[in-house]
């Protein structure tokens, strides 16, 4: 398969025989640690997926908007969100995040491994921008890696990511202006969870969190 990461790719991952298993993953780790200390207000998910990150924020009290390109992906969100007892605060958003704005700015805004049709770097300064003053930016994406051909782990159902879709802390704070930013966690880390067919793979993570200024 190409990496278009295109509306054509990505509806045929949430078509493909590991939707189901993607669609009950648990929230992200990073996600978890990272926002325990933060008040719950507005956050926007971007490519939320089948909506373990959003779910997860509702049910601390967070208001979301999830927005992902793939309506399979939204749809089993949707009926877990109405399982865990939150569809009342999360508002799912059928969206191409290389084109979409949003109609607010949040005071949290994440997104964990999504890749757009545009270069990676660019589609963090976009959701950087959609930031509220005084809000937070919190990016779990791939990380790139001397390994990184070899070893095994794609979140959605692959080898690794291209190397287009793959980046290194010091490439995302590089481009947070310190006048506008206070990078709070710059780190990469790599982990072993439960792979295809019972065996384990190895996630390559990079994950920055900054606030901004206000």
């Amino acid at each position: 398969m190409t990496h278009s990461f295109d509306k054509d790719y990505w509806d045929q991952i949430w078509d493909g025989d590991r939707a189901a298993a993607m669609a009950a993953s648990p929230p992200n780790p990073h996600l978890v640690r990272e926002v325990a200390d933060l008040t719950p207000a507005t956050a926007l998910d971007a490519g939320c997926g089948a909506g373990a990150e959003a779910i997860w924020l509702a049910t601390g009290g967070w208001q979301v908007t999830a927005a992902d390109i793939a309506p399979a992906a939204l749809a089993r969100a949707a009926e877990r969100a109405a399982a865990s007892g939150v569809a009342d605060r999360v508002r799912w958003v059928r969206a191409d995040l290389a084109t979409w704005q949003p109609d607010a700015r949040y005071e949290l805004v994440t997104t964990h491994y999504a890749h757009p049709a545009m270069p990676q770097l660019d589609f963090y300064d976009r959701i950087a921008s959609w930031v509220a003053p005084t809000g937070t930016l919190l990016i779990v994406g791939h990380l790139h890696h001397e390994a990184h051909a070899a070893s095994a782990g794609h979140r959605h159902g692959e080898t690794e990511p291209p190397a287009s879709a793959s980046v290194t802390a010091a490439d995302i704070t590089a481009r947070l202006d310190p006048r506008v930013w206070e990078v709070v966690t710059a780190r990469e880390s790599h982990r072993t969870v439960p792979g295809h067919g019972g065996q384990e793979a190895s996630i390559h993570d990079v994950v920055v969190r900054a606030s901004r200024r206000s």
